[in-house]
């Protein structure tokens, strides 16, 4: 629980400090950049990690990875912000809550759409149309594939899962066979 608090409250300040759509394509790429490469690289991240190597040290280190990259500021700062506080493993989450928060401060509600096949871009455009309607204000879908959506659709917003599949209502008629 208390990583949840902690990726909302870093998620949160990122995107305040983020002025327009511009600046947020470029930190969150830069940002997933790097996540990228404490992802592959199991020595950089062990430095960073590792608690006997001085903190000045590791700031040196990021500092270096970032210039050379040539990464903008607010993206070097909150980097920094993030290791200075020892929540540098708390990125990856930061990364995936990012879009729904730079959304949400821009009014458009974020779906996580999941499906068993990758839909077509009518039946994308199709659904984007529906929910506008429905929410009465722009939506942003994001799509992933999951084997385990059987014949139809998984939607989420934020805690709020509306399963649209076989599978789903499977399960549902299950319960009601169970409820009596």
């Amino acid at each position: 629980m208390k990583t949840l608090v902690l990726v909302k409250k870093y998620t949160l300040g990122l995107v305040n400090a983020l002025k327009d759509e511009e600046e947020f394509s470029v930190v969150s790429q830069e940002l997933r950049e790097f996540a990228r490469l404490l992802s592959t690289n199991e020595d950089l991240s062990r430095a960073l990690a590792h608690p006997y190597i001085q903190a000045a040290r590791k700031v040196l280190l990021v500092r270096e990875i970032l210039a050379r990259a040539g990464a903008a500021g607010k993206t070097t700062r909150f980097l920094l912000l993030l290791l200075e506080h020892g929540r540098l493993s708390l990125l990856s989450d930061i990364l995936q809550n990012l879009p729904v928060y730079w959304h949400e401060k821009k009014g458009v509600s974020t779906y996580e759409v999941s499906s068993a096949v990758s839909l077509t871009e009518g039946q994308k455009d199709r659904l984007r149309r529906e929910l506008e309607n429905l929410e009465k204000r722009p939506v942003f879908l994001q799509f992933k594939i999951e084997p385990d959506v059987v014949a139809g659709l998984s939607l989420r917003k934020g805690n709020v899962i509306y399963d649209a599949s076989i599978r789903g209502h499977l399960r549902k008629l299950r319960e009601q066979i169970c409820e009596g």
